[in-house]
């Protein structure tokens, strides 16, 4: 069988066919596009109909190189659309950074409680997230938000215009903190709290979950008659995590999901929720197989993209490769910034925004870009120690490697200095490890594969894993 697996980041997506045979598993990337932020005055959207656009032309073009029998869709997390109560869109989506969002959470932990929101949702307080864009939206857009019967998660969005069918997958709710990863349900106490009508929110479909039949308009027009809709770990991380190839019996070990965002944590059968998970800030988050992801939200490499565009703006164009090299020429260089900073969230010059971080802690500003980039990643890799030994902490057990996979996992440089910051072992890819995760859930949902071990060891059995000692 072949698999379409849709995956879009918050800086590009793409559609890879994936072909499962004897146990090994083989990855066509046919048709890659941009994505990013459209700047709207003040606000910040996503361009949803692009999207769809280049979801079309992504099944058409691997349809071309042969026959194709499911397609699932991941993306981002916390990012929503409203509907009427036609099914019709009520807006163009914005886009996690837009700035209305900007000290919501504050005003919500005070009016309900911190230890309240994070009691019934278990999730990491990041005012990104979905709960805290509903109640800007309520302040907002209040005839809009009056005017909307249904919330879908953008993957939830796209699936429903693929089928007809609208469905809340799981690993995507659990980003919302909305949702009571015991219950495996919303959150409508803490809804009616804040006054965001439980009703906009729908039953839980798990991955793996066939979701219908491509509707007839999009297999006409993309030539994919028949193709079965299958939801993979619709949030990027769930699947990406779920294409980790963790070995049963080989210790704990720690993953990160490496891209725009970086995703630290461990795997856990049920979810952790108590004052010690609060205090670190870290998250429940769903996983494929009904796993739990207990993870922190780093900034990760979008503070590395963000310096090229700037760089980009003034005629001085970068590749990452050029940049991880100027890093090791700046050896000397050491200061360290928190990563997560609120400033670094959506600055209009992360240059700057970095160096002015650097200056207010007493620590030389970088100068060139090779001494950015080693800010930046020795930034990282000293925040991914701090947040991986937290979560073995909370779990009681020793972290005996690193798993990272992700488009992240391809930059030698900070792969190393994770591994001599963090002091054990880091084990480098698989880079596609979305799609992949993608894929292999579609192959869960086809019956070609019965679980999240058997996914594992196709990844294990499929791709080179580069390793990384400490020194």
């Amino acid at each position: 069988m072949r698999y379409v697996a849709i995956d879009i980041g918050a800086e590009s997506g793409r559609a890879i066919v994936g072909e499962l045979r004897d146990g090994k598993l083989t990855l066509q990337e046919t048709h890659r596009f941009a994505n990013g932020g459209v700047r709207v005055g003040a606000n910040l959207y996503w361009d949803i109909l692009g999207l769809w656009r280049e979801i079309k032309n992504g099944l058409r073009i691997a349809r071309q190189s042969g026959e194709i029998d499911a397609v699932g869709i991941d993306t981002w997390g916390v990012d929503y659309a409203l509907l009427n109560e036609k099914g019709d869109l009520l807006g163009n989506p914005y886009c996690y950074r837009d700035s209305r969002n900007d000290g919501v959470i504050d005003r919500v932990c005070a009016q309900i409680g911190r230890d309240t929101v994070f009691e019934h949702t278990g999730i990491q307080f990041m005012p990104i997230n979905t709960l805290y864009q509903l109640v800007a939206e309520k302040e907002h857009n209040p005839a809009q938000f009056e005017n909307a019967r249904r919330l879908l998660m953008i993957p939830d969005l796209l699936h429903y215009w693929l089928t007809g069918v609208a469905a809340n997958e799981y690993t995507i709710a659990t980003t919302t903190q909305a949702f009571n990863p015991r219950t495996r349900q919303w959150s409508r106490e803490l809804l009616d709290k804040l006054g965001i009508p439980a009703a906009l929110f729908g039953d839980i479909v798990m991955p793996g979950t066939v979701l219908g039949k491509i509707e007839h308009s999009v297999a006409e027009e993309t030539g994919t008659n028949g193709l079965r809709v299958i939801l993979p770990g619709t949030h990027d991380t769930a699947s990406a995590v779920a294409a980790v190839p963790f070995d049963r019996g080989s210790g704990l070990r720690a993953y990160i999901s490496s891209g725009t965002w970086s995703l630290v944590g461990v795997e856990v059968p049920s979810p952790i929720i108590n004052a010690e998970v609060l205090q670190a800030n870290m998250t429940n988050e769903g996983g494929v197989g009904g796993r739990i992801r207990l993870l922190k939200n780093v900034m990760g490499m979008w503070l590395i993209q963000q310096c090229r565009a700037a760089w980009n703006k003034q005629g001085r164009a970068y590749s990452y490769d050029q940049l991880a090299k100027m890093a090791v020429e700046a050896s000397s260089f050491t200061s360290v910034i928190d990563p997560d900073h609120d400033s670094l969230l959506h600055p209009t010059d992360m240059p700057a925004a970095i160096a002015e971080l650097c200056k207010a802690s007493g620590q030389p500003a970088p100068q060139t870009p090779g001494e950015f980039a080693r800010c930046i990643y020795t930034s990282l890799a000293h925040t991914y120690r701090k947040v991986i030994q937290q979560a073995a902490d909370l779990v009681g057990q020793k972290v005996e490697a690193i798993h990272i996979v992700g488009g992240g996992s391809q930059s030698t440089f900070l792969n190393q200095m994770t591994a001599d910051v963090c002091g054990v072992p880091v084990l480098a890819g698989p880079i596609e490890g979305t799609a992949i995760g993608n894929v292999l859930t579609q192959a869960i949902g086809t019956g070609e594969l019965g679980s999240l071990d058997d996914l594992r060891a196709v990844v294990r059995n499929s791709f080179d894993i580069a390793r990384y000692e400490p020194r």
